[in-house]
């Protein structure tokens, strides 16, 4: 991980909620170009769900078609706000190759899961219907 990223990330576990949302800016400032180092932070701060959460959200606001793999693994995360939060990143995404995953999070144990799986599809859906018809899928 770059040394950027590895302080930055760092910051964002800060208990100064200004120092927090400074390094969240300045990641999100570099979405794309962070995108690796997003990557490589989810697999590492395993105890860390709050740290998770924040790096899954700013997959999705990267835009970048390779975070959908790495979100569709926090599908799978044991915390389920980081759960919730990766069917909202792939919505983010546009993500329409997801929506299976996304169905299977419909009977998820945690309600806010549910509710965020069902909201995503509702987007995304009809994404996959129009991609469907133009002969694209």
């Amino acid at each position: 991980m770059r040394p950027r990223y590895a302080d930055l990330f760092k910051r964002m576990r800060s208990t100064d909620p200004d120092e927090r949302d400074s390094a969240f800016d300045a990641v999100l400032f570099d979405r794309h170009l962070a995108l690796p180092d997003l990557m490589e932070g989810y697999r590492r701060y395993r105890r860390q769900p709050d740290l998770r959460f924040m790096l899954v959200q700013l997959m999705g606001f990267s835009g970048a078609p390779e975070a959908v793999d790495p979100v569709l693994a926090a599908l799978r995360d044991r915390d389920p706000h980081v759960r919730a939060e990766a069917c909202r990143a792939l919505e983010d995404l546009r993500a329409v190759s997801a929506v299976e995953q996304l169905e299977a999070r419909l009977s998820d144990v945690d309600p806010v899961v549910r509710t965020a799986a069902a909201e995503a599809l509702d987007r995304l859906r009809p994404r996959a219907g129009q991609r469907r018809a133009a002969g694209l899928d």
